[in-house]
């Protein structure tokens, strides 16, 4: 619509999986949703939850510009709660899964679900963990982020997409050009190596970012 002035509209979605857990191989296993966010007039959504996919999907397909619509495989078998009549959930509003005052981690999809099993876990040592889950990367929620990183001082950066230019460095970013007089530690980030998702079951296990990394992670920035 940008190039031609407004004359043209172009209400496409592609759907797609993303995500590694399946041990298919770095053909089959990657999440490239910062490639697609990149590239200026694509809308990128990364849902995590069952309400959450029909709500941005119904709201994909009535968007007038394409929309990448990416969908972790390790999440089609989980279960939720999903009103029957149509609904929307607009674009560039994120989630808090979790409320907390000491640390904030940000994710998305599956990675989602990890930081959630953290922050219950924490919060039995008595740490209060904030969960944000953008849902979309473009655009995305600024004030929603900066919002939960004023609130807590401390943040950890979950991202499945990329150990380089990846959602993770990009939120980093963000954070410290316009939230750094909020920070009381240094933001951490938990990402996969910068290589291929390994085929090997254990090797794989070990590259994505996992419960007990960003626990650790949490704990690093608890403690500077």
């Amino acid at each position: 619509r940008y190039m031609f002035g407004g004359k043209a509209k172009a209400p496409m979605v592609v759907r797609g999986m993303i995500g590694a857990g399946f041990s298919a191989a770095a053909q089959h296993s990657q999440s490239p949703y910062n490639v697609f966010a990149a590239v200026p007039g694509l809308k990128v959504v990364v849902p995590s939850s069952p309400y959450d996919v029909k709500g941005l999907l119904i709201q994909a397909i009535r968007d007038d510009d394409p929309v990448v619509f990416c969908e972790h495989k390790m999440l089609y078998d989980i279960k939720g709660e999903v009103p029957d009549a149509a609904y929307t959930i607009p674009f560039g509003v994120a989630n808090y899964t979790r409320e907390g005052t000491d640390v904030t981690i940000i994710a998305l999809g599956l990675m989602v679900h990890r930081a959630n099993e953290v922050a219950d876990k924490l919060a039995k040592d008595g740490i209060s963990v904030e969960v944000v889950d953008p849902r979309t990367i473009s655009p995305l929620d600024e004030e929603g982020i900066l919002e939960s990183v004023a609130s807590t001082g401390r943040v950890v950066i979950v991202d499945e997409s990329a150990a380089r230019c990846g959602f993770g460095h990009d939120v980093a970013a963000l954070i410290a050009q316009k939230g750094f007089h909020y920070l009381k530690a240094p933001v951490e980030l938990v990402t996969p190596p910068h290589t291929p998702v390994p085929f090997s079951p254990v090797l794989e296990k070990e590259w994505i970012p996992s419960v007990e990394r960003i626990e650790q992670a949490v704990r690093k920035t608890l403690e500077a």
